[in-house]
């Protein structure tokens, strides 16, 4: 009675009914095709052994290739194994290094610039003053190089530090102004003598390179004696200037002296040859006179008196001669 008043009854009895046709189904198998051909193996061994081959073929040549390289003109190539140098290449080409053991590094051939450091010096006179150079060097034995400095960067450092003695020890005998006169004879050739320090320096301490040439780029003064100095210079300067008027004033009037000598000289000396020559000419006139007028006497004595009157007689001179005299004759036209 109590199943018959379960109001769920029906549904259940549904429920379970759906859960049998699902088992049914589950159990009931697919049809499939009992005649099917079966597939053939797939051949993996045989690719596998070609592919490790061309693996270890394309490994091998990757290898050689990374140890392979190239050394240029301009270049040395230092092959080292474990550290240590094993060789050194000089000549162009191509060569190869051992795999995984040695390793190559490259040094320039050609020359190098390097710019030194700017350093404060003192002179001579006890200038203190700032040099900036540079040095133009090369690298002559690569293997004492490596030993000796182990790289580019040490090897820079060590000759900056001998071209920074050497130019203080020889700046230091200079003053300052031979220092910025370049023309200065006791500079001289103060590059020449720096180059030559360093490199025997450099040779001592087997360095493996060379200085080729150290100049000076710039010559400064610190800013607080910039002034003074700059003052100094001008003071010398118009202190020289004043020396060269000077000797110009003096050698004016030593050149003036001696030209107005010389045309003294020269004056007197033509004078006495113009006397000379009025000499002889007046004495070749007198015997010119005297050979016309010893011809007629009478003539000559009448020229000297008309001439002696000229000289005497002016516009304003009375002359009061008697009347019978032969020479108021004359004046008068009458003639005997």
């Amino acid at each position: 009675m109590a199943n018959d008043n379960n109001p769920f009854k029906s549904i259940e009895e549904k429920f379970a009914e759906r859960q049998q046709a699902k088992q049914g189904q589950k159990k009931t198998p697919k049809s499939t095709d009992a005649h099917k051909t079966p597939k053939a193996p797939f051949g993996f061994k045989k690719y596998a052994k070609l592919t490790v081959i061309l693996t270890a073929i394309f490994a091998v040549l990757i290898i050689l290739l990374a140890n392979v390289y190239i050394v240029k003109e301009d270049e040395y190539r230092v092959v080292r194994q474990f550290g240590e140098i094993k060789r050194i290449v000089k000549e162009p080409g191509i060569n190869m290094k051992i795999p995984f053991v040695q390793t190559v590094i490259t040094l320039p051939k050609s020359h190098m610039t390097h710019n030194v450091s700017e350093e404060e010096i003192n002179t001579k006179d006890k200038k203190r003053i700032i040099i900036d150079n540079y040095a133009v060097w090369r690298i002559t034995n690569p293997e004492k190089m490596i030993t000796n400095a182990r790289n580019i960067v040490n090897a820079e450092a060590r000759m900056e530090e001998f071209i920074y003695s050497v130019v203080r020890t020889e700046l230091g005998q200079l003053n300052y102004v031979d220092v910025v006169n370049d023309e200065n004879s006791s500079r001289g050739s103060l590059n020449d003598r720096v180059t030559d320090r360093v490199n025997s320096f450099l040779n001592e301490g087997n360095f493996g390179i060379e200085v080729v040439d150290v100049r000076m780029k710039r010559i400064d003064l610190p800013e607080e004696n910039e002034q003074s100095i700059y003052t100094r210079m001008i003071s010398e300067r118009e202190s020289t200037a004043q020396t060269y008027l000077s000797e110009g004033d003096a050698d004016k009037r030593r050149i003036e002296a001696e030209t107005d000598r010389e045309v003294q000289e020269m004056l007197a000396k033509a004078k006495r040859e113009a006397a000379i020559i009025h000499a002889e000419g007046e004495s070749e006139a007198a015997k010119i006179y005297n050979n016309a007028f010893s011809k007629d006497p009478e003539f000559y004595n009448l020229y000297r008196t008309l001439q002696s009157y000229t000289k005497t007689i002016g516009e304003d001179t009375m002359i009061i001669i008697p009347a019978d005299s032969p020479y108021a004759k004359t004046l008068t036209g009458y003639l005997e």
